[in-house]
């Protein structure tokens, strides 16, 4: 029998590798382990990886098993869907990961300059009528800036052809380095033990038919971001967990 959300709440809040700092607590207490995440709780000088809006989390546990000699952070703000990626590291032993429950918002108050190596966007909401809510955005990259080592990698794994057209044009707008880009990750002949990783939602998306999209790019320090001026055709089909956007076509 799967636990409730209460009892979820309670195992993570028990677990070693678990940090809580929702909203209204991050306001009021400072995080002392930014800075450290490395001396104090991986005890190791491993690269750090960053997975935003980690959901269950199986990208931050795939990819750890893959990659022991790098260190994996999960972050979201609900704590029951990540209590699955949790749970199964900590069974696991597995030692180069933790996860952090919080706003994404606020994600730079959590790490220092250059604590940061990559980070992974797997799957998030595209946020169709406001630019500054996705996590592709300049508003968001210039808050990776923060921490993010110079050159630093983003992945984009995504079902949203909106969101994957959005970030392009962002990519391209501001002359950011592109490594990878594919509308058809399943057919471009690029899927290695890395990118096989599939999350809950991305299966439904596949069995649906969808084509899931990648794009992988460089964030330099250097210039200044600006935004696209830019219209783009909604996604025209109703998401898992995700609101039907009727009455719209277009969106900046």
């Amino acid at each position: 029998m799967s636990k409730g959300k209460l009892a979820k709440f309670a195992d993570m809040a028990a677990y070693p590798h678990v940090f809580e700092y929702p909203f209204s607590v991050a306001d009021e207490v400072p995080f002392e382990m930014k800075g450290r995440w490395n001396e104090q709780f991986f005890h190791n000088n491993h690269p750090i990886v960053l997975e935003l809006g980690c959901g269950r989390g199986e990208y931050t546990v795939g990819l750890a098993r893959l990659f022991p000699d790098k260190n994996f952070i999960g972050v979201d703000i609900k704590g029951a869907r990540m209590w699955s990626g949790a749970t199964e590291s900590l069974h696991e032993g597995l030692k180069n990961v933790a996860f952090l429950r919080t706003n994404i918002e606020i994600i730079d108050r959590f790490f220092a300059p250059e604590e940061v190596g990559e980070i992974w966007l797997t799957f998030s909401d595209p946020q169709m009528k406001k630019a500054t809510k996705r996590l592709t955005s300049t508003y968001f990259m210039s808050r990776y800036r923060r921490f993010l080592t110079d050159n630093g990698l983003i992945h984009l794994k995504t079902d949203s052809n909106f969101m994957f057209t959005y970030t392009k044009y962002m990519v391209e707008h501001n002359h950011l380095p592109v490594e990878f880009s594919t509308d058809d990750l399943y057919h471009s002949g690029l899927v290695d033990n890395i990118l096989s990783i599939r999350t809950y939602y991305e299966q439904q998306w596949l069995d649906r038919g969808l084509n899931i999209k990648y794009l992988k790019f460089h964030l330099p320090q250097d210039g200044e971001l600006q935004e696209p001026d830019i219209e783009i055709e909604l996604d025209d089909y109703r998401s898992y967990n995700r609101s039907k956007r009727s009455g719209l076509t277009t969106s900046k």
